[in-house]
């Protein structure tokens, strides 16, 4: 009954290539089916003013689409001379979601900047950018470790997300953009490796959906993150 023929609790093929680009400290490609997005973490030894001489580190992120990401070339932002709500909304999304897997203070004062720069888009690109940007993240932070510029691993747990839905009066995991711009329920799920929620989105876009149709979409994000988690424990080996 899915567009791609995958069963309700199927996620899309996923592949994660790390070590992508040649300067940052960490970086990969993930490849959620077809939505393809390269996620970069740069280190810089200094924290925004108002985190200055605490002791804490820090941890955002930057979000954005090339042009011909979708079926239909977009306008650069840059010459529109600002984001849109859109693009800030899912960077803080990234952002908040990427420091629920980190210990400040064992990172020390300075600044992880992950970038997500979606290159092909076919729905779920928020939860691809951060399941990308946690194995960018743990890369930098593995360097940061081997050259012993921190005492102790800041990286808690694994953060991943992925997509759930109401499609055709069924729930779905890792709704493509077939499935996403018809869904009657569209949910992105924000969870760490040991099943804690970080973040939860959900929304009736055709139709309301009932507690027992949430706690189906629970479960099946509970899956789909077990397996990414699992994706990004191997790419990260």
């Amino acid at each position: 009954m899915r567009p791609s023929g995958r069963n309700l609790d199927e996620l899309r093929p996923i592949s994660i290539e790390t070590g992508v680009t040649a300067h940052a400290e960490g970086s990969c490609l993930i490849k959620c089916g077809n939505t393809h997005v390269l996620c970069t973490a740069s280190l810089e030894e200094r924290v925004p003013p108002f985190l200055k001489n605490t002791g804490l580190g820090w941890v955002t992120a930057e979000y954005g689409m090339l042009p011909r990401a979708t079926h239909t070339r977009m306008r650069r932002e840059a010459t529109a001379g600002k984001q849109s709500g859109r693009t800030q909304e899912i960077q803080r999304l990234i952002g908040r979601s990427l420091r629920a897997g980190i210990d400040r203070v064992a990172l020390g004062e300075r600044q992880i900047t992950v970038d997500c720069d979606v290159i092909q888009a076919d729905g779920g690109t928020r939860c691809a950018s951060i399941t990308g940007g946690w194995v960018a993240l743990r890369l930098a932070v593995n360097k940061l470790m081997a050259a012993g510029d921190v005492l102790s691993d800041p990286m808690t747990d694994h953060v991943a997300a992925v997509s759930c839905g109401v499609y055709a009066g069924q729930p779905v995991l890792d709704l493509d953009y077939p499935e996403d711009s018809e869904a009657g329920t569209d949910a992105n799920f924000v969870m760490t490796g040991n099943g804690q929620m970080i973040e939860l989105q959900a929304s009736a876009e055709g139709s309301t959906f009932s507690r027992d149709q949430f706690a189906e979409l629970l479960a099946l994000a509970d899956k789909g993150v077990a397996e990414l988690v699992a994706a990004q424990a191997e790419a990260t080996a």
